[in-house]
């Protein structure tokens, strides 16, 4: 007998969870068009060759690959996997967006702002918070090299986060230049940046020991990988204070960054201001696309982030002919979903909520159309009900709809629509009240 279960790293969404996640993404929809985003969709299938080489070599290896189809499929002639597979599931929303761009950039206004709510697929090793398919909550801004753009993008998900009931957050961010500066004050080759980067964006999850190991497997000297971590040692140091956090790092990379870089931070933090940032130095980020200042949210008690995003000025141009300036960030829907569960972060109105607010019985089969035409009239009122939909014995209509949590129940027996009456009862209260058909609408507290 074949499992009943969904594929690993896969889940099925029962009511309660849609309604849940239907909750947040409202909150999401909402800030974000509050900035003045645009909502876009893109196919959930994109041809490999738009995917690949756009995410370093461990995200390749992450992308979900196509099978190719009927006569294209020559598994005894195939010598290489662009002979097996052409297509591929998306892996961000980010690398479709600038190919939309890429190939509507007459259509589209000189600055573009759009958001993209979608689910995306990543041939990973599930756990805590991570599935092979997720949503992610895009927003990006397209055609500006300005630090406004960061700062509204990190305003704007500061937002989200406070509105969801998140207290206690840190916006982490970075810049790809400070970490090049970095990379080669320890003496790192520049063909070894980004094995080095890959490596060094695990430092939260395997430790300083870990890190040193991977550096040193990808060709990195013992003296170059100490001189890395030790830079990073002393910045843990630095926020592991209390005070002028970020003016001290600052200070501390003034004789390794370049100024620029360490005024597009101090514009970045100048204009989202009222997001809670913390320059972090060691802040990586594995994607290769980035080109300028990257970020990420971090939560206590979560390995891992809420979300993370960065400029990258380079991408859409793998497309076209011209080099076009980006910067987004995107929100990790099932890992805030997670959180917010463990921490009952959801209001009672939506963590209690039930499919109805109020349950019509039937009384026998003759009555059908009385018990459907009233329930048609709840529905004028903007009434959520539904119809037990066969006769059968009060008690048993009575527990189904205690079952389901709907709060009130109409009874429209022979004798109440003889007078033109029905019988309402508070499945909470217990109380019952026998009301004329236009009064028991407005006798339903919602």
């Amino acid at each position: 007998m074949a499992s009943t279960n969904p594929t690993r790293g896969m889940r099925d969404f029962l009511p309660a969870d849609v309604r849940k996640r239907n909750y947040v993404i409202g909150i999401i929809k909402s800030v974000y068009e509050s900035y003045g985003f645009e909502p876009l969709e893109t196919p959930s299938v994109e041809n490999l060759e738009t995917l690949m080489g756009k995410y370093g070599d461990e995200g390749n290896q992450l992308v979900f690959k196509i099978l190719k189809r009927g006569e294209k499929l020559d598994l005894e002639s195939a010598t290489k996997e662009s002979d097996l597979s052409d297509l591929a599931l998306r892996y961000d929303l980010t690398v479709p967006l600038a190919r939309v761009v890429a190939n509507n950039k007459n259509d589209l206004p000189k600055f573009f702002k759009r958001y993209q709510i979608q689910p995306v697929w990543r041939a990973d090793r599930p756990a805590r918070g991570r599935f092979r398919e997720f949503y992610q909550c895009d927003v990006d801004a397209i055609g500006s090299s300005s630090m406004v753009v960061e700062g509204e993008l990190m305003s704007a998900v500061s937002d989200i986060l406070k509105r969801l009931g998140f207290t206690d957050f840190t916006i982490r961010l970075n810049h790809r230049q400070v970490l090049t500066d970095i990379l080669d004050t320890a003496g790192v080759p520049e063909e070894l940046h980004t094995d080095a980067l890959v490596a060094i964006d695990k430092l939260d999850k395997i430790g300083a020991d870990g890190v040193a190991t991977e550096l040193s497997e990808r060709g990195i000297s013992d003296e170059a990988s100490t001189m890395l971590l030790g830079i990073f040692a002393e910045t843990q140091e630095i926020l592991n204070q209390e005070k002028d956090i970020n003016r001290t790092i600052v200070a501390n990379l003034i004789n390794i960054v370049s100024n620029e870089t360490l005024t597009e931070l101090g514009q970045i933090l100048k204009f989202a201001d009222k997001a809670p940032i913390l320059i972090d130095p060691s802040l990586a980020r594995g994607l290769s696309y980035y080109t300028g200042a990257i970020m990420e949210i971090t939560v206590p008690d979560l390995a891992g982030s809420l979300g993370g995003g960065g400029r990258y000025d380079g991408l859409i141009g793998m497309f076209g002919k011209e080099q076009i300036p980006a910067c987004g960030f995107s929100l990790g829907l099932e890992r805030i979903l997670v959180v917010m569960d463990e921490k009952n972060m959801f209001p009672p109105e939506i963590a209690d909520s039930t499919p109805a607010d109020v349950l019509v019985t039937i009384w026998n089969e003759e009555s059908i159309l009385a018990s459907l035409k009233l329930a048609a009239e709840f529905r004028k009122h903007r009434l959520r009900v539904t119809v037990y939909p066969e006769a059968d014995k009060l008690g048993k209509q009575f527990k189904y709809a205690d079952t389901i949590g709907v709060p009130y129940v109409c009874v429209a027996g022979d004798d109440e629509i003889k007078a033109g009456k029905v019988k309402l009862k508070n499945m909470k209260t217990g109380e019952e009240s026998m009301l004329s058909l236009k009064d028991v609408a407005s006798n339903i507290k919602i």
